[in-house]
């Protein structure tokens, strides 16, 4: 074994061990292995020799690179969690992170989400498309739904593993309770969606949901998974539903993160009377 490639197992093995203790989830570690090797293999120095001066020249490599800046953020981020939380040097924290802007997520309709759901090409499809839209879920906490996450005496499901591990509770519509009751009934799966290695994964689930909106005569708008969640936290600010609570249904840790759906209830806006709108005479000036 060469000196760098033993550089980067001693690296891999702390940064495991410590996000193992954090409970973080398999992709962070994946993403935090993938940008510490690639920072070692940049600089090709040992990581006790690392300097603030590296850790800039490698993150401004990468923006020569045109890389996303949500992935430049993640670099920093893995960078930091290294040499700032694990070793202690503090080389990381003192460098800006890129300002990351977020697109406006285009909005579908109730209506169109009705015809997604009528297009779906069986009953399965039809309810998960039914609780991704109905709980606001991400499309891999809703295909992880084992029957013992559903309370239907509280109308909730337990989401034990959300972005970040965060766990949580999420609204279960009354409409759907009928239906999910007689799929914990007629299953031997101990999960609501089975596939063929535990739950269905996520890949069949995007699929599924794109074949309904295709034939929902909606494929012009590219709908995808997290587009049903859009529309949930959408139309839920349609009908005046605080923002906070909007927040902690769709688990974002940051109100930032949620105040994006209030640029784009342009619907509500235009319910607005004007105060002027409201006066019970008519101008003399007008003609």
């Amino acid at each position: 074994m060469d000196a760098q490639k033993g550089d980067f197992e001693e690296v891999k093995r702390k940064i495991e061990i410590k996000l193992k203790l954090a409970s973080m989830s398999p992709r962070t570690l994946k993403a935090y292995l993938y940008f510490n090797k690639k920072f070692l293999d940049f600089i090709k120095k040992p990581y006790p020799e690392v300097l603030k001066e590296d850790i800039e020249y490698f993150l401004a490599s990468l923006t020569d690179k045109n890389l996303k800046k949500r992935s430049l953020s993640l670099a920093r981020s893995s960078l930091r969690y290294f040499y700032d939380e694990i070793l202690g040097k503090g080389l990381v924290g003192g460098i800006k992170a890129p300002t990351i802007r977020r697109d406006v997520p285009e909005v579908i309709s109730k209506e169109e989400v009705f015809k997604i759901f009528e297009a779906a090409e069986s009953l399965r499809d039809k309810l998960l498309l039914r609780v991704m839209y109905g709980s606001g879920l991400r499309v891999a906490e809703c295909v992880a739904i084992r029957n013992e996450d559903l309370d239907f005496e509280l109308d909730e499901i337990k989401i034990l593993r959300g972005k970040g591990d965060k766990k949580r509770y999420a609204k279960l519509p009354t409409e759907l309770a009928r239906d999910l009751k007689q799929c914990v009934l007629s299953q031997s799966s101990e999960y609501i969606f089975p596939g063929k290695k535990g739950h269905l994964s996520v890949r069949m689930a995007q699929l599924i949901t794109v074949r309904a909106a295709a034939r929902a005569g909606l494929a012009r708008k590219q709908v995808h998974c997290h587009m049903l969640r859009h529309a949930f936290a959408t139309h839920l600010l349609q009908e005046g539903v605080d923002i906070r609570l909007i927040q902690e249904l769709l688990g974002h840790s940051d109100l930032s993160t949620t105040q994006i759906y209030t640029n784009v209830s342009r619907e509500q806006l235009r319910k607005v009377k004007s105060p002027l709108d409201t006066f019970g005479w008519k101008d003399s000036t007008s003609a």
